[in-house]
């Protein structure tokens, strides 16, 4: 081969290389800009009525809390996963638990709520939440389902909960992202890591995890892990036979559990 066609090849070579390269940094900046559409994907309310929506204030933001409400000193508080309509639960969860009021969190663009997702800002409203109803109800049972999850053990690190129950939950957002996106510096790039299991250490009221048998979304091992977080004691685990991430909740085991567990 001549030495002409071997430096032609050789700069077609670095062209290829560098397009390549161009074209996964592009890729990367386009993860860390658009991260949040892929992991928040908001949804109406299906049961929004004057009777079971409360518009809770907050600094930046209008929040909806679909509501059950009920007299006494018990309260559910609970944070769903990124594509629930979380009012979904609420005639479920009503018959279900006819003894506390009940309080679900539409996240920031979920369902009426003013605002845009992340972690931090869904972390000061289940703060402003819990105190809203720590006023009235003093025995306050925290629930999280999937990305709720991280919410709910953050929540209760920091405040009195009485309860926390944890549905599909994860050790870390990271962790799942990793998975996910192998080829991407994830660990660089996301905002939102939802890191669970830095929260468990700091939790002692009785907690409850439920998985799904067959959870295609979330590995039994980051369960797992997330579990061997807690202090010797404090957690317990369950595992729903026959069930997948999504189907969960279908099971009639599903809220024998949470009510177990409250």
């Amino acid at each position: 081969m001549s030495p002409r066609k071997v430096s032609l090849m050789s700069r077609i070579l670095v062209y290829v290389l560098v397009a390549i390269a161009a074209l996964y940094l592009l890729l990367c900046v386009a993860l860390f800009v658009f991260q949040r559409a892929l992991i928040y994907f908001p949804q109406p309310s299906a049961y929004a009525t004057p009777d079971n929506v409360l518009t809770l204030p907050v600094a930046d933001a209008n929040l909806q809390v679909s509501v059950r409400p009920h007299d006494g000193p018990k309260a559910l508080l609970y944070f769903g996963g990124n594509a629930e309509d979380v009012s979904q639960n609420l005639p479920s969860f009503s018959a279900a638990f006819p003894d506390q009021a009940i309080y679900l969190l539409h996240y920031r663009g979920f369902g009426g709520s003013s605002g845009s997702p992340s972690e931090e800002a869904i972390a000061r409203d289940a703060l402003d939440l819990f105190d809203r109803v720590y006023a009235e109800h003093p025995q306050v049972a925290v629930v999280g389902r999937s990305l709720g999850t991280g919410v709910a053990i953050r929540l209760a690190s920091q405040r009195p909960a009485a309860r926390l129950i944890l549905v599909t939950p994860y050790n870390s957002l990271l962790e799942l992202g990793i998975r996910q996106y192998p080829m991407f510096p994830v660990k660089w790039l996301l905002k939102d890591t939802f890191d669970s299991a830095k929260y468990a250490a700091h939790i002692s009221v009785p907690t409850l995890l439920i998985a799904a048998e067959h959870d295609e979304v979330i590995p039994r091992s980051s369960t797992v892990r997330l579990y061997g977080q807690f202090i010797q004691g404090v957690a317990s685990m369950k595992v729903i036979a026959g069930v997948g991430h999504n189907s969960i909740s279908e099971s009639p085991e599903y809220l024998k559990l949470i009510g177990a567990g409250l």
